[in-house]
C-alpha cells in the first residue's frame, strides 16, 4: 500500500483480550443455562497465532497515534495525519447483495475522493468485476504483485484516490476508515453470486420476447389477453403523454401508460389460432394464471430435477488461467467483442466451479462464437483433460479441424478428426490414442457419440448447433452433462433450449455484438427469375468475389448447374452434395476455397459453419421448401468480410406458397439487421407454434396465457424450486409526478412498429446506457429530438437513477422538487443547502426549489439526483 495510506495493526494483545471477553460471556450464559462449556472452546491463554501475529505496514512506524483497543494506528492521506490518541472509526464494506449496492458504496467512496483497493485473488473473478466496473463507467486500474515485481516495482507503490485499484491479494474480509479516506474491499465482502462471476448481461427485452403492433393480440401481465388498438395521446393535467390502447371483451378499453409498457407480451398460443378475449372486472384472467402458475410450478420442478442431477454430481473444477493461456488467446488476429469477452468469462467461471457445466452461446452466425469456444477448450487441455467437438456435418467438422489445429498445434496439443474424409485406419488410431490420452481434441460428427469412443479422461463437451442432431443424440447429450462439462453453440437456438435457457433452468451468454464492418446481408425475396440471378451472380464476379446457389434436391442439381450456366457462361461452375464420395466433396471444397470455382451449385450441405469470407452472394432457388433457421443459417454463409453481400431467397413462379412458406420468407425480409438470429428462432416458434414446446399437457395453459408470459411464470417457478429469490419480476415502484409532456410525436417518429419497440425497449431499460443508446440510436436515424420527446427519456433515467437510490417518489409541489425516501450524504446536504435545498433526514426527503422553466424541469431533477448518485453513471 502506499506510504501515505491509513494502515492498521490488530496486536495479539488486544486479540487476546477480545477473546477472554467473549469467553468470560460464553460461561456466564452457560452458567445461567445450567450448563457446562467445559472440552468445548480453547482458553484464550491457550491461543497460538504462530506467524501470523499482525499486519504491519512501513508508514506505521512513523506517526505512533493511538487507535482503538490499544492498536497502534497511523491515518495519513495528502499530507495531513490523524493526532495522537485519535479514536478512528471503522466500518464494514457493506457491498453484499444486489448490484446497485456495491455500485453505490463505490461512487460514495469515489465522490470522497478515497483511496479503494478492491482485493481479488482469482483472475478469473477479477476480469468479471473489471468488466462490470466498465459497463457502469467506473475508472480502475491494476497493481498485481507479480506484475509489480516483473517491472521492478515497489512494494510501496502509490496508489491513487478517486478510482479502483484491483490487487490480487488474498484478503479474507474488507474494511473502510472513512477518517483516513480508504476503502479496502475483499471479493469475500459479496455474496456468492458477486463473487464468482460478474452480474450476467441484460438482454434486450426486444430481443427474447415477440414484436408486436397495432392489430396484433396481446398479453398483459396483470389484466390478460387483448388487442393492441394503437398508442393514443391523452391530456393529464394539461400536459400530453401517449398510452397503449388494449381492446378487451365487450368492447372494454384500457389504456396503459409508457411506464407500464413493459408488462405486456405479443400473445402467442400453441397452434396459432387467435385467442379469446379476457373480460376485465372479472375472475377469468386470475384463474387462468393461477392454473398456469400451478402448472408451471409442477413443470418446474420436474424441469429442476432433470438439471439438478448435474448439479448433485461433483466435477472437474479447472484451475485458473495459465500463462499459455493467454499467449494462445493473443494469437486471435483480431480483437475479441464486448459479448465474446463477457460470455467468455461466464464460461470459464463456470469451469472453474466443482458443477459440470451446462451453458448456451447463443450468437448470431459469424458472431465469433467459435473463437470462444477455441479458448475454453484451450482451457480444459491446459489443466490435463479432453475435448469433444460434436458438429452437425463432415464439412463443418472438418473447418473446426483445420482451425484447433492451426490455433493448438504450436502448443503441443494433437487434434484430430472423425469424418469421411478420414480412413478407417486413420480413424482406429485416432480412437485408440484418444482412449490412451494423446489426443487432446477429438473433432467429429454424431459418429462421436458411438461406443467405441472412450476418452481417457474428458474434460468439456463442445456441440455446434444442436438443435440439428437427432432426438436418440441428444439424450446422449442430456446424459453427458451429468458427468462433464458442456457447451452448446447456436445462432437459432431450438425452443426447448431457448425456453430453458430463458426460464432459468440452463445457462445461457449472449453475443449480440458484431465483429468490427460488419454489414448486415441485403435481402431479395421474389419469385425465381433468371435476369436477376444473372445480374447477381455477374456483378459478383466482376468484385471478384464468389457465389453460392443452392438447389435443395440431388436428382435435379444437374439442370441448376445448367441454369447457372445461362445466367453466366463465363462463371467456373462446380457442384456439391450429400450424396458425393467424400473425395469428391473433399476436392470440390477445396477448389472453392482456392478461388478456382466462381460458383458453388450445393444442396444444404454448406449451410452450418463454412467460412469463406471472398463469398459474397448467396441464391436458393426453392426457398419455400426450407425452414426458416434453415434459411437464416445459410443467409449467415456470406458476408463473413467486409463486402457488402446479398442474399436471394426465390421460389417458382408455378407453385403456390403455403402460409408457413409466407411467413418464413416474410420473417426473413422484416430481420435483415445484424443478430437477428434470436428473433429469427421467436418467429420460428410463432409460425410453428408453441404446443410441442412443453408437451401436450401444457396446451391448454399456453392456450389461456400464452408463450412469453407462461416463459416468465416458469422463469419464477424454476427460481423458487432452487429456493432463489427472481430478480426483476416486480414492475418500478417509483412514483414520479412531474408536470410535463411525455411522447414521440408521429412527425418525429412516423412509423408505429417502431414507436412500439422504442416504448418497449423504453419501459425495460434498466441501465442508463440502454437509455443513452436507444436515444442515440432514434437521433442517428430521425434526428434531433423535440422536447417531449427528450423529456420521456430523461423520465426513464430519472426512474433508473431512482431506483438506484432508493426514491419512492419525485413530484413539483408548491414550486420546489420533493424527493421521498432518499438518504443524502451529509456533504451533499451541505452543497445543496448551499442551492437553496433542504434535506430532512428523519422523514428522509428532499425539497430543492425549482424555477419556472419546462424545458429545465426534468435536467434539474436528474442534475439532483446525480449530485447524490454520483455524476459517473
Amino acid at each position: 500500500l502506499s506510504r501515505n495510506t491509513l494502515v492498521v495493526l490488530a496486536e495479539p494483545r488486544a486479540l487476546f483480550d477480545d477473546c477472554a471477553h467473549a469467553m468470560d460471556e460464553i460461561i456466564h450464559a452457560a452458567g445461567a443455562a445450567g450448563a457446562s462449556t467445559e472440552g468445548l472452546y480453547t482458553p484464550p491463554k491457550a491461543l497460538d497465532f504462530g506467524n501470523c501475529q499482525r499486519v504491519t505496514f512501513a508508514s506505521m512506524a512513523r506517526v505512533g497515534t493511538t487507535g482503538r483497543s490499544g492498536a497502534r494506528v497511523t491515518a495519513a492521506r495528502g499530507g495531513e495525519r490523524a493526532t495522537a490518541g485519535t479514536q478512528l472509526a471503522v466500518q464494514q464494506p457493506g457491498i453484499a447483495g444486489a448490484d446497485s449496492k456495491l455500485l453505490g458504496r463505490v461512487r460514495g467512496f469515489m465522490r470522497e475522493n478515497d483511496v479503494i483497493v478492491f482485493a481479488i485473488p482469482d483472475r478469473a473473478a477479477r476480469e468479471h468485476m473489471e468488466l462490470h466496473f466498465s459497463d457502469e463507467n467506473i475508472p480502475f486500474v491494476e497493481r498485481l504483485g507479480k506484475a509489480t515485481a516483473e517491472r521492478g516495482g515497489s512494494a510501496e507503490s502509490v496508489l491513487e484516490a478517486g478510482l479502483v485499484t484491483f490487487v490480487d491479494a488474498p484478503i479474507p474480509s474488507g474494511v473502510v476508515v472513512p477518517a483516513a479516506h480508504l476503502a479496502v474491499l475483499s471479493v469475500s465482502d459479496l455474496t456468492a453470486r458477486m463473487a464468482h462471476r460478474r452480474r450476467p448481461r441484460r438482454v434486450d427485452v426486444t430481443n427474447v420476447t415477440f414484436p408486436f403492433k397495432p392489430g396484433d393480440y396481446v398479453v398483459h401481465a396483470t389484466h390478460g389477453i387483448a388487442l393492441f388498438s394503437n398508442i393514443v395521446r391523452q391530456e393529464v393535467g394539461g400536459r400530453e403523454r401517449d398510452y397503449f390502447l388494449l381492446e378487451y371483451a365487450n368492447s372494454d378499453k384500457l389504456y396503459v401508460p409508457l411506464e407500464q409498457v413493459d408488462r405486456i407480451t405479443r400473445y402467442v398460443g400453441p397452434d396459432g389460432s387467435s385467442p379469446r378475449l379476457t373480460r376485465l372486472n372479472t375472475a377469468d384472467w386470475s384463474r387462468a394464471t393461477g392454473k398456469a402458475r400451478k402448472s408451471a410450478k409442477k413443470l418446474a420442478f420436474d424441469l429442476v430435477d432433470l438439471y439438478t442431477r448435474r448439479s448433485a454430481v461433483t466435477g472437474h473444477a479447472f484451475a485458473p488461467d495459465v500463462p499459455a493461456q493467454q499467449q494462445m488467446e493473443e494469437s486471435f488476429t483480431y480483437e475479441m467483442t464486448p459479448d465474446q469477452t463477457s460470455a467468455l468469462a461466464d464460461i470459464k467461471a463456470d469451469m472453474e466451479a466443482s458443477k459440470p457445466m451446462d451453458r448456451l452461446l447463443c450468437g448470431d452466425v459469424g458472431f465469433g462464437k467459435t473463437e470462444v469456444a477455441l479458448r475454453a477448450a484451450f482451457k480444459c487441455c491446459m489443466d490435463g483433460r479432453q475435448v469433444m467437438v460434436l458438429c452437425p456435418t463432415t464439412i463443418l467438422a472438418q473447418q473446426h479441424y483445420d482451425t484447433f489445429f492451426d490455433r493448438f498445434a504450436p502448443f503441443d496439443l494433437r487434434v484430430e478428426v472423425l469424418s469421411r474424409f478420414v480412413t478407417p485406419a486413420q480413424q482406429r488410431r485416432s480412437l485408440k490414442d484418444f482412449a490412451e490420452g494423446k489426443v487432446h481434441v477429438l473433432i467429429g460428427t454424431h459418429r462421436l457419440l458411438s461406443a467405441d469412443v472412450n476418452p481417457y479422461e474428458l474434460g468439456l463437451v463442445i456441440v455446434d448447433e444442436e438443435q440439428r442432431f437427432g432426438v436418440q443424440h441428444k439424450e446422449q447429450l442430456k446424459n453427458m452433462r451429468e458427468q462433464v462439462d458442456v457447451l452448446t453453440l447456436s445462432a437459432t437456438p431450438i425452443p426447448r433450449t431457448m425456453q430453458m435457457a430463458l426460464s432459468g433452468v440452463r445457462d445461457m451468454s449472449i453475443i449480440l455484438t458484431p465483429p468490427p464492418g460488419r454489414l448486415p446481408v441485403k435481402v431479395t425475396v421474389g419469385e425465381y427469375d433468371p435476369d436477376m440471378v444473372s445480374a447477381a451472380i455477374r456483378r459478383e464476379l466482376a468484385r471478384k468475389g464468389q457465389v453460392y446457389y443452392v438447389s435443395n434436391r440431388v436428382h435435379t442439381i444437374e439442370d441448376a448447374r445448367e441454369r447457372v450456366a445461362q445466367a453466366a457462361p463465363e462463371a467456373r461452375v462446380a457442384i456439391a452434395h450429400g450424396q458425393m464420395s467424400a473425395n469428391q466433396v473433399e476436392e470440390v471444397m477445396l477448389s472453392f476455397q482456392m478461388h478456382e470455382v466462381d460458383v458453388l451449385v450445393a444442396t444444404t450441405i454448406i449451410e452450418s459453419g463454412i467460412d469463406n469470407p471472398h463469398t459474397n452472394t448467396l441464391i436458393i432457388e426453392d426457398a419455400q421448401r426450407l425452414g426458416l433457421a434453415q434459411l437464416y443459417q445459410l443467409k449467415g454463409r456470406v458476408g463473413r468480410g467486409r463486402e457488402q453481400a446479398y442474399a436471394y431467397f426465390m421460389f417458382p413462379v408455378e407453385d403456390p406458397l403455403t402460409p408457413e412458406a409466407t411467413e418464413r420468407l416474410t420473417a426473413l425480409s422484416e430481420f435483415q439487421e445484424l443478430g437477428s438470429g434470436m428473433r429469427i428462432a421467436m418467429r420460428d416458434l410463432e409460425i410453428r407454434g408453441a404446443g410441442s414446446l412443453v408437451g401436450a399437457e401444457q396446451h391448454g395453459n399456453l392456450s389461456s396465457v400464452g408463450f412469453d408470459l407462461f416463459t416468465q411464470m416458469l422463469g419464477q417457478a424454476v427460481a423458487e424450486a432452487r429456493g432463489e429469490v427472481p430478480e426483476g419480476d416486480e414492475p418500478s415502484d417509483v412514483t414520479i409526478n412531474l408536470n410535463a409532456d411525455f411522447y414521440l410525436a408521429d412527425e418525429y417518429l412516423p412509423e408505429v412498429d417502431k414507436c412500439v419497440m422504442a416504448y418497449r425497449r423504453l419501459a425495460a431499460a434498466s441501465e442508463l446506457g440502454e437509455v443513452d443508446k436507444l436515444q442515440a440510436d432514434l437521433e442517428d436515424t430521425w434526428g434531433a429530438m423535440p422536447l417531449a420527446a427528450r423529456n420521456l427519456f430523461d423520465r426513464a433515467r430519472v426512474r433508473i437513477r431512482c431506483e438506484r437510490l432508493g426514491v419512492t417518489s419525485v413530484a413539483l409541489t408548491g414550486g420546489r422538487l420533493v424527493f421521498t425516501g432518499i438518504e443524502v450524504p451529509r456533504s451533499v446536504a451541505l452543497k445543496l443547502r448551499a442551492e437553496r435545498g433542504f434535506y430532512y433526514p428523519k422523514t428522509r426527503q428532499l425539497k430543492y426549489p425549482m424555477r419556472r422553466d419546462a424545458e429545465a424541469l426534468l435536467p434539474t431533477t436528474l442534475g439532483v439526483l446525480a449530485q447524490i448518485g454520483g455524476d459517473d453513471e
